[in-house]
């Protein structure tokens, strides 16, 4: 259930010159949520969407992947701009000197594990924005309603390249090996079950639901978009970090 909202808080801050008026612990949620999605979309451009141009197949493919990079940096040129705009330091706002999340230490290698991190990866990017569409900090708010078609259009590639990539023995057996090595990185990047953090962020209102329901919805929809749309298997993996 979810925690009832803190009477402190205003139901919509419409500004970053407006946030400076709220409580001290209301503004460093919404710092460090800006900050995490900066980092982590520079990181995914950096080592995964950028390298990838050079592994997809055809010009048609290196086209469409070269969309999805651009995107991805406009992602994190997006939530670095508002970051500047809230007062977060310009250097925590790169990935530099930062521990990355488990997926982007993956090493990514061939085209299949591009598909797949697209299919899987940005599928839980979307739960993560979808989370914030309706977050009492507007501009925030705002941002994830201009993200969420860019975010539906990476998951969607994948998922197309994926469904080409499993028309051939061959292609379902290598999507189904990258499946089993990337998809156990993934409930990981819902956070740690119990956080003290996304309890606050329930009670600002800025998210709607728990780590845990979050990753339980997560691989509900990774399992019915592999299992019964790809006919592959969905690797088992504990629910709860």
């Amino acid at each position: 259930m979810t925690e009832a909202r803190n009477s402190a808080v205003p139901a919509g801050i419409r500004s970053a010159e407006e946030l400076k008026q709220a409580p001290e612990e209301y503004q460093l949620a919404i710092r460090k949520i800006v900050r995490s999605h900066a980092v982590n979309e520079l990181y995914g451009a950096q080592v995964f969407d950028e390298p990838a141009i050079a592994l997809a197949p055809t010009p048609y493919a290196k086209w469409l992947t070269c969309r999805v990079a651009m995107e991805e940096y406009g992602h994190h040129v997006r939530f670095r701009e508002l970051g500047e705009q809230i007062g977060v330091p310009a250097a925590e706002l790169t990935p530099e000197g930062r521990q990355p999340l488990s997926i982007f230490a993956f090493p990514l290698a061939s085209w299949e594990e591009f598909c797949v991190i697209k299919l899987l990866a940005d599928l839980a990017e979307i739960l993560q924005v979808e989370d914030l569409l309706h977050c009492t900090f507007h501009p925030l708010r705002n941002l994830a309603r201009m993200t969420m078609p860019e975010e539906r259009f990476h998951a969607q590639f994948g998922k197309d390249f994926c469904i080409e990539l499993c028309r051939t023995a061959e292609g379902r057996a290598r999507v189904q090996a990258a499946i089993d090595r990337v998809f156990p990185l993934l409930p990981a990047f819902f956070g740690q079950s119990g956080s003290r953090n996304n309890v606050l962020y329930r009670q600002f209102g800025i998210k709607q639901r728990s780590n845990e329901e979050m990753r339980a919805d997560y691989i509900a929809r990774a399992r019915a978009l592999v299992e019964e749309q790809l006919q592959l298997k969905l690797p088992a993996v504990a629910e709860a970090a």
